[in-house]
């Protein structure tokens, strides 16, 4: 599933893979242009996330 899942947002342009020719093989992975692209937005959320969480925590 995480296979799937890696490959699906590699062909969406959201990450990019390296992969290093070596035994055993090692593969790293890096937000792509466009996965960059959406740093603002999540960390929007994340901060409405923090306040909503404060929020409900006091009750």
């Amino acid at each position: 599933m995480l296979t799937q899942q890696l490959r699906e947002l590699e062909s969406d342009k959201l990450i990019i893979r390296k992969v290093y020719p070596q035994v055993p093989p090692k593969v790293e992975y890096s937000l792509g242009e466009l996965g960059e692209s959406l740093m603002p937005i999540l960390t929007m959320m994340y901060n409405w996330g923090e306040v909503y969480y404060e929020k409900i925590d006091k009750r």
